[in-house]
């Protein structure tokens, strides 16, 4: 039998949906999972875009360009120039979902053997990209004591190497709900000026900053355009993670233009989500208005009900919809498959993910969990009840 590719075997499985057997085996035993272990909002798309999709009127489903299509990307342009993004169409390649724009910005940006740092506990599937692209991922550790706040500069200087050809942060972040700010960012760019390099900036989670602090995108950085590139995506902004829309951003023309090949090999992104992500830029400001309050809600009732568990901590996410927490257990993996395959609670379990698979650094995160709060309260709190239930009766508590 032929071998199995090393970068097959390299590919990391993701920690987010690796449990997934084990709670589709507990809802056939007639257990109610609560589904926190993914960034899936039961939040309403927006009407204007499912009014597209139920209104269309074509005659052939046609390949778009492979850029995207142009109205859109306008339009698109339009929206980034409103928040001080100074970007035209040009600059903007449409893509299958944000995972598409990471996977396209490092082909086209970096050599295999190339070296990125990327601050940790960080969005599992940078590790998939980085391994489909033949990369390096150096990370540097970020710790929940500390509220997950950007290392020290220093620590990125030590990491520092002929091979390090790149920075990449999620801002707000994936999984931690940590937003940088201008200091940070200031710092990030001096770092990025000295030794000429890319900074991939995920900002997908933009609109979802809390407590009255602001957004501070990489694209707003004077005097490293050329050096930045943003992934964008409409997944969680219009709650639409299914049509598989996003976008690469950059004002290097270089990037584009060859990302725009990578582009041409897959032919062109999905055509009915560009007809949704484009009509879902007429959203009235009523709907995010009401979204970003239940966020809130939703953010203050977790993090509280958290708290007040024996032996839980987690710090107050400023912003997407993730806070990861410290449990009393000796394996986090352990434990989130456990509380689905051995254990419920009025007849409930919860499913989370281990954030252990949110860090590159051995052993790290082994007693932590990331919960997306991307359910309703009255979830929530069964959620939680049915937590503190099974953290009393898990073998491998730790205290």
């Amino acid at each position: 039998m032929p071998n199995i590719s090393t970068r097959g075997q390299q590919m990391p499985a993701s920690p987010i949906r690796k449990l997934v057997p084990f709670a589709e085996a507990a809802k056939s035993r007639g257990t109610k999972v609560y589904h926190l272990n993914i960034g899936q909002p039961d939040i309403k798309t927006p009407e204007v875009a499912l009014d597209a999709i139920r209104n269309i009127d074509l005659k052939v489903v046609e390949y778009s360009h492979s850029a995207g299509i142009e109205t859109y990307r306008k339009k698109l342009a339009g929206m980034y120039r409103s928040i001080d993004i100074p970007v035209d169409e040009n600059e903007i390649l449409i893509t299958a979902g944000g995972s598409e724009a990471i996977t396209f910005a490092f082909l086209s940006c970096l050599n295999p053997g190339d070296e990125v740092i990327i601050p940790e506990p960080f969005y599992a599937n940078y590790n998939g990209f980085a391994v489909s692209a033949g990369l390096v991922v150096k990370p540097i550790r970020s710790y929940i004591d500390e509220g997950f706040a950007l290392p020290a500069i220093e620590e990125f200087e030590r990491l520092i190497g002929p091979k390090t050809k790149g920075i990449v942060i999620c801002n707000p972040n994936n999984p931690t709900g940590y937003l940088y700010s201008q200091d940070e960012m200031d710092q990030l760019k001096q770092l990025v000026l000295k030794h000429d390099l890319y900074l991939f900036s995920d900002e997908v989670y933009r609109e979802f900053c809390y407590d009255g602090e602001k957004h501070i995108s990489a694209m707003h950085l004077k005097g490293i355009e050329d050096n930045v590139v943003m992934f964008d995506s409409v997944s969680k902004r219009y709650s639409e993670c299914g049509v598989r829309i996003g976008a690469l951003v950059t004002k290097n023309k270089a990037i584009v233009e060859t990302a725009l090949k990578f582009g041409q090999a897959r032919l062109s992104p999905p055509g009915f989500g560009q007809i949704a992500a484009e009509a879902s830029l007429d959203t009235p400001r009523e709907y995010f208005e009401e979204v970003y309050q239940e966020y809130i809600d939703r953010r203050n009732f977790l993090v509280e009900g958290l708290n007040r568990i024996e032996g839980v901590y987690t710090p107050m996410p400023k912003g997407a919809f993730y806070t990861v927490a410290k449990l009393p257990i000796d394996d986090s993996d352990v434990f989130c498959q456990w509380i689905l395959s051995d254990f419920s609670y009025k007849g409930q379990s919860v499913m989370m993910a281990p954030a252990s698979g949110f860090y590159s650094t051995p052993g790290a995160g082994k007693d932590e969990v990331r919960i997306a709060y991307v359910l309703n309260k009255e979830d929530l709190a069964n959620a939680l009840e049915t937590l503190e239930a099974a953290l009393k009766a898990y073998p491998g508590r730790t205290c």
